[in-house]
C-alpha cells in the first residue's frame, strides 16, 4: 500500500481530524482577527506580520502567504539549504535565551509547530513570544503529547536509540534534533502559557502518529495501532494543537 493510500485509510479508521485541520481552523481565525485590527493600505497590501518560529523547509501559512505582509522565520539553526522561499526573512536565535531576537510588538500572529519538545526552557520560549506579539495576537502551536504512551516513551529513550529510531520516522536526518519534552502535557502547556501571560488558551488533542510516520509501513502500523489505542482517550492522543492569544492593549 503506498503512503497516500496509507493516510487516506485514516479518515476512515475515524482518526480525524488531522492536524493540518486544526492548524488551519486556528490560523482562519487569527487571520480574521489580525485583518480587523490591521486591515489592507491604500494600496491593497496586506499588512498582516507573521513569525514561523522554528521553521522548516515549509510552512502552515505558505497558504496564507497572500494575507501577510511581512512573513519572518527564526529557529535555533540555520536552514540546511538556505532560508525557505516562503520567508520574507530569516534570523537564528535561541527562543529560551534570547528574547531580544524581535523588538516587542512586532507579530500579529506566531506558529510554532512541533518546537516545544525541543525546548530547553519552554517558559522562557513563550514569555519571548509573548513579548513579540502585538496586543490580541494569536499563538498557534503544535507539540507532541507525553499523555500518549508511545510518545512518552520516545521521549524517554536514551540519545543513541532515540537518534537511530528518528532516522526511521523522519524525512531527512536534518529533521532529528535533540529532544526534552519539559512541557508536553496538557495542564503542563496550560500552565506555561497563562504563566507566559497568555490568555485565551485552547487545546485540541488529534491522533498524528500514522500521519506522521506513514512513510513506511512498518512505522505507519506502528503510527497506526498508537493511534486507534488512543482514539477513544482525547486528552492521551499523540499531539496537542494549542491557539493563545495575548492580552488586548
Amino acid at each position: 500500500m503506498s503512503e497516500p493510500r496509507r493516510l487516506a485509510l485514516l479518515p476512515r479508521l475515524g482518526i480525524t481530524p488531522s492536524v493540518r485541520d486544526v492548524v488551519r481552523t486556528a490560523l482562519d481565525e487569527a487571520f480574521e482577527r489580525a485583518e480587523v485590527d490591521r486591515p489592507r493600505g491604500p494600496d491593497g497590501a496586506p499588512r498582516v506580520t507573521v513569525l514561523d518560529a522554528g521553521c522548516g523547509r515549509s510552512s502552515a501559512m505558505t497558504p496564507y502567504r497572500a494575507r501577510i505582509g511581512r512573513f519572518m522565520g527564526v529557529d535555533i539553526h540555520p536552514p540546511v539549504s538556505g532560508a525557505p522561499p516562503q520567508l520574507d526573512a530569516f534570523v537564528t536565535a535561541d527562543l529560551c535565551s534570547q528574547p531580544g531576537a524581535f523588538p516587542p510588538a512586532t507579530f500579529d500572529i506566531v506558529l510554532s509547530k512541533f518546537t516545544v519538545e525541543h525546548f530547553a526552557d519552554p517558559e522562557a520560549a513563550f514569555a519571548s513570544i509573548r513579548g513579540w506579539l502585538r496586543p490580541g495576537g494569536t499563538l498557534v502551536l503544535v507539540t507532541v503529547n507525553r499523555r500518549h504512551p508511545f510518545v512518552a516513551a520516545y521521549l524517554d529513550l536514551p540519545a543513541g536509540p532515540r537518534a537511530r529510531l528518528q532516522r526511521l520516522v523522519k524525512a531527512t536526518a536534518a529533521d532529528a534534533h535533540p529532544l526534552v519534552g519539559a512541557c508536553n502535557e496538557p495542564q503542563a502547556l496550560r500552565r506555561a502559557l497563562h504563566e507566559a501571560g497568555f490568555e485565551t488558551v485552547r487545546l485540541t488533542a488529534v491522533g498524528h502518529l500514522a500521519r506522521a510516520w506513514g512513510r513506511r509501513l512498518p512505522s505507519y502500523l506502528l503510527g497506526l495501532t498508537g493511534d486507534l489505542l488512543a482514539q477513544r482517550f482525547p486528552s492521551r492522543r499523540s499531539t496537542i494543537v494549542v491557539s493563545a492569544r495575548a492580552p488586548e492593549a
